[in-house]
Formats: C-alpha cells, structure tokens, sequence
C-alpha cells in the first residue's frame, strides 16, 4: 500500500525530493564565492525583506516575481529603513536616481560576467566607483519610484536578466 501522497516510499516523493537536491546543486554551483569572481552574484533574503549574503532564507516576503518580458527581478517587500546588503564583492558602477521607474538605485558590478541592481531605496550609502564587500550595507530599504515599500533585486549575466531566485536559497 502507497499511503498518502507524500509518504516514504511514494515514487512522486522521491522524484520531487531529486528535483530539489538538482536544484540545491544548481544554486550552490551558481552561488559567489568570497570574491565574487566566476560565479553567479546571488544573493539571499535577509531578515526583514533585505538581500543578504549569509545564505539562509529569511522573513523578507517576494512581492512579485521574475518575468524577463515585464518584471526584470524580484520584488522583496519590506520595512523603510531596512538594511539592504551587497550580494557579494565588487564595484559600484551606478549609485543615483537617474533611471526612471528604480527610483534610489545601486549597481554593483561584480566581475566582467554579473551586475546585481538593487532599486527602490530611501537611503544610499555608498557612491560610484567604491569598492563593495559581500554582505556590506549598501542601502536602506524605501519605496522611491514605487508604490509601496520594496527592494527590487536585479541580477543580469553579460547584460541579460536572470532570476535571481534561481540563484537563491531555498526558502
């Protein structure tokens, strides 16, 4: 007897456990290392809605998904004030808020492959061309150019958006 669905010994189990250890793999493969050289610059929610680079899944809540066509990130509702952090090391090639519709925005480039973008911020705390350390405090969490309190998270490979949840932990 299978028993419920979901139970040890169900086949539907086991493929859905596979799929997410293939995914876990995937993730830790496309995940930065220190430097932030020849990976992917992932990221992760950070307690309160923030992008943190310690690795685990926290409170923020995904306000709105990855859409290469419409929505080119992640949207991580939050508090205003909260703590935004650098997805691992790099520059930063763009700290203003120049570009309609980010509000506050801070791109750090992190090797000649990835950028990460982070948008909608009250406060920035670092300027162009400043060199940036993982898990560094880049911004405060804020809701320029948007209608509620958000982070918007960008990661782009040679240009092109990726999603960023993709490179995430799991929740």
């Amino acid at each position: 007897p299978r028993g419920r669905p979901g139970a040890a010994g169900d086949p539907a189990r086991g493929e859905c456990e596979r799929r997410r250890a293939a995914g876990d793999a995937e993730r830790r493969r496309n995940a930065p290392d220190r430097a932030g050289r020849g990976r992917a610059a992932g990221a992760s929610h950070g307690s309160g809605g923030t992008v943190g680079s310690d690795g685990t899944a926290g409170r923020g809540a995904l306000g709105g998904s990855f859409d290469e066509a419409r929505n080119k990130g992640i949207a991580i509702v939050g508090k205003a004030g909260d703590p935004v952090v650098a997805a691992a090391d790099g520059r930063v090639v763009y700290a203003g808020s120049g570009l309609r519709g980010y509000g506050n925005l801070v791109i750090v480039k992190h090797n000649d492959t990835y950028l990460s973008a982070y948008a909608h911020n009250q406060t920035l705390l670092v300027r162009e061309d400043q060199a940036v350390r993982r898990g560094q405090k880049i911004a405060e969490m804020g809701s320029s150019d948007a209608d509620r309190v958000q982070l918007h998270f960008e990661i782009r490979r040679q240009g092109r958006p990726v999603d960023p949840a993709k490179l995430l932990p799991p929740r």
